[in-house]
């Protein structure tokens, strides 16, 4: 299938160099899987697309309904991204003149991946690029990703599937596109986001199944060094699933019977 793009309801492929998104990464986005014709997870997409347009001063006033209504046709399965930004018209940082926000929904093929990171399981790497503190940015998807960009720019052995990112403070924050979650001592554990980082939907779904389980659960501040010396340790998003770590650096990791029962769970969530 080839991509399929809409821009404020009309089919395109480019926005105006205006563009505050473009100028300045004024904006949010989501990627959402469609599995079966439906997007997974649609409420809390929007709910967090909704909540980053709130404190990035974008107006947000029947924008949902808008977006739904240009959604176009979904493919069996897919990904679908939405990407919002303040709008075109200006110059500098003010918003000087009424604008109206820019809306780009793309939908594209679902990514493969040969080697069966799923149930094979994945090696990771540390990453020497940190994330800023920022609470009044952290936990939403906004297009400023360079940092993520530089983190991923850092290896390109194909045989890493991702890198963690610590911030300034030197706290675990997250994988380059992931979340991350480790399991010491029965105690499923997540780096509390507050101050960087995003909230990914598929980590939310974890915390609530773990807990749904009577699972313990600990948000919290951890390093690199939790890592080396957990039980288990998966990441995920809302694309890739739920993908087990078999490596960290030099430590091994056998695939855990959380992560395999949080993956079953999972396939019965995208078939309800």
């Amino acid at each position: 299938m080839a991509s399929t793009i809409f821009i404020n309801g009309q089919p395109g492929d480019s926005v105006s160099t205006s563009d505050r998104g473009l100028a300045y990464g004024q904006g949010v986005f989501e990627t959402i899987l469609i599995r079966s014709g439906r997007a997974q997870f649609w409420e809390w997409h929007m709910e967090r697309l909704e909540e980053g347009c709130r404190r990035l001063a974008i107006p947000c006033d029947g924008l949902l309904q808008q977006l739904e209504n240009e959604l176009p046709e979904l493919s069996p399965d897919g990904v679908l991204k939405i990407v919002v930004t303040r709008g075109a018209g200006g110059r500098g940082y003010a918003v000087t003149e009424p604008l109206e926000p820019t809306r780009i929904i793309q939908l594209s093929d679902l990514p493969t991946w040969p080697d069966n990171p799923l149930q094979a399981g994945i090696r990771v790497r540390r990453c020497r690029t940190v994330l800023a503190q920022q609470p009044l940015l952290a936990g939403i998807k906004h297009l400023n990703r360079l940092e993520q960009v530089l983190a991923r720019a850092e290896w390109a052995d194909t045989s890493i599937r991702e890198g963690l990112v610590c911030d300034t403070a030197g706290n675990l924050i997250e994988g380059t596109m992931s979340n991350v979650f480790f399991v010491r001592d029965g105690v499923l554990c997540t780096p509390d986001l507050s101050q960087a980082g995003v909230a990914g939907v598929l980590r939310r779904w974890v915390i609530d199944m773990a807990r749904k389980n009577g699972w313990p659960v600990r948000v919290g501040s951890f390093q690199f060094d939790d890592i080396e010396s957990a039980d288990e340790v998966f990441l995920c998003n809302s694309i890739i699933g739920i993908w087990p770590v078999v490596q960290f650096e030099d430590v091994c990791f056998t695939i855990g019977e959380r992560c395999r029962t949080l993956q079953s769970l999972l396939e019965v969530e995208y078939r309800a």
